[in-house]
């Protein structure tokens, strides 16, 4: 009963030292520069919480980012990456309970002249067995012990609110590197069709120039050209040839790109051309605010703070003394059959205390690093934010000036198909020299290329908001503390780890 006694005293009496964690100010925004006076002519698009991709309404794009999530192998790392983490937590736990031993042994001994010993299954040595003048005899042992250190100062609750919140920026690296593929992918597909869309455009030029140079040609023939006419249309003709085939080699590249995002070898995927997207939506960016909520690398760098807080509860614990409390019971005799009797029972209780009273400074040293790792992790954090809100005014900002260049380069591809054909008309009337036609198709050629690069680049960066807003994600999808804890390593978790809640 004093027993209890004692060990109620210990636990009840037991706190946490070092600082407790509260969130530190996060330098915030009252709004986003580039969306003031921006008036947008596509709809705004909501993100599906899972699916961003579905709001570009393409059905093969679908198709190979749903592949990321089971077939990426830097996600799949990272999925391993997080077991990992949540194995440490476990362990971590295990100092909360005593440690449990069961010893066995049988000792043959003799003591006198030239006596000896020989232990089997125990602790023993000697250096024979038997002697003169000695009785040897067997003895026989059967122990259980526990010992245990009570977590008076909280070390093994900061160690482990520490490894909680390194699980849970685990976890988080798991959604960054999850979206970083996904966006990823995406922008290599679109980079591709871009690829098939100027494959289209100068398969098209091939042929009006084809006609060019049948015009030339027959005006030649009639002795009203000069034979220089019909070999610049053959040079501008043969010029976009070439320009289509070095089109396949740009086009294998993002085409590998995507076969190895999508955890396949490049041999095994073939995408056939497609028509680029015509549509660029564009998401809602929201309060900046609410990018500590749904950026995963945001997230990652708070759940960090909260791990190298904890750790300085850890460093702080190691200046209180540390107390051990031990049992053991079990038998000892020399008849094995007898052995588990009254007659043979032994048993002890013990506790013990201790402290280092000199260590050269190296304790206050290992709080002063853990307070200056707590410190670069606020930093660290702060500039994750400042980060986020620079990549979405950068992607803002890309929309909307790429959709002005956009309107205007529309007007310069009208106007520039208009002087080609007046060129042409005038080369047939005489009026007009060869080189004129020569440059209005290459203004021409040249004009619907830039128009078609913005296309791109606007498709490009309305993925590179997506990502920069967090993809959908929030921090709702991370794992609490009793998920973390309640985790069972032995049972097999999936290419999703069980503890990530879906919304």
């Amino acid at each position: 009963m004093k027993y209890a006694m004692l060990l109620a005293t210990l636990l009840t009496g037991a706190c946490e030292v070092g600082p407790d964690y509260h969130r530190p100010a996060a330098i915030d925004s009252p709004g986003y520069k580039e969306l003031s006076g921006w008036k947008r002519s596509t709809p705004m698009d909501a993100i599906d919480r899972g699916a961003w991709w579905s709001i570009y309404r393409d059905p093969v794009l679908d198709h190979l980012e749903r592949r990321v999530s089971v077939s990426n192998q830097n996600l799949k790392a990272a999925q391993a990456a997080y077991e990992q983490a949540q194995t440490v937590v476990q362990q971590a736990r295990a100092g909360f309970w005593p440690t449990l031993t069961l010893s066995a042994g049988v000792t043959r001994e003799s003591f006198g002249s030239g006596g000896g010993s020989l232990t089997v299954g125990g602790i023993g040595s000697g250096a024979g067995i038997g002697g003169s003048g000695s009785a040897a005899h067997t003895v026989y042992n059967l122990q259980g012990g526990a010992s245990w250190e009570p977590d008076l100062w909280g070390k093994i609750r900061r160690t482990v609110e520490s490894d909680v919140a390194a699980a849970q920026a685990s976890a988080a690296d798991v959604s960054s590197a999850k979206l970083s593929a996904e966006a990823m992918l995406a922008t290599d597909y679109f980079n591709l069709r871009a690829e098939d869309a100027l494959a289209r455009l100068l398969r098209d030029t091939v042929v009006q120039y084809r006609r060019a140079l049948d015009i030339t040609q027959n005006q030649y023939n009639a002795g009203v050209a000069a034979r220089s006419d019909v070999i610049q249309a053959e040079t501008q003709l043969q010029t976009v040839q070439a320009q289509l085939i070095a089109v396949g080699v740009q086009r294998a590249q993002y085409e590998h790109a995507i076969a190895v995002l999508a955890g396949e070898p490049p041999a095994a995927l073939a995408i056939p051309p497609g028509a680029l997207a015509s549509r660029v939506p564009v998401v809602p960016a929201g309060l900046p605010s609410a990018l500590l909520e749904r950026r995963p690398d945001v997230a990652a760098a708070e759940r960090t703070m909260q791990q190298q807080n904890a750790l300085i509860g850890v460093q702080v614990a190691a200046f209180f003394p540390t107390v051990t409390l031990s049992a053991n019971y079990g038998y000892e005799g020399s008849a094995l059959g007898s052995l588990i009797s009254v007659a043979n029972r032994v048993w002890s209780l013990g506790a013990a205390a201790s402290e280092t009273l000199f260590a050269g400074g190296v304790r206050t040293a290992a709080v002063a690093q853990a307070r200056a790792a707590y410190e670069q992790s606020v930093a660290n954090y702060r500039q994750a934010i400042l980060t986020a809100f620079q990549q979405v005014e950068d992607q803002l900002a890309a929309l909307r000036i790429l959709e002005q260049q956009a309107a205007a380069e529309a007007v310069a591809v009208r106007s520039a198909e208009q002087a080609l054909q007046i060129a042409l008309n005038e080369y047939r009337a005489g009026t007009a020299a060869y080189t004129a036609v020569i440059t209005a198709q290459e203004t021409a050629l040249s004009d619907e290329v830039t128009l078609l690069s913005i296309q791109q680049s606007r498709l490009v960066a309305s993925v590179a908001l997506i990502e920069a807003l967090g993809g959908g994600w929030d921090t709702s999808r991370l794992p609490t503390k009793d998920e973390l804890q309640k985790w069972n390593p032995i049972l097999p978790s999936g290419p999703i780890m069980r503890p990530l809640r879906n919304p």
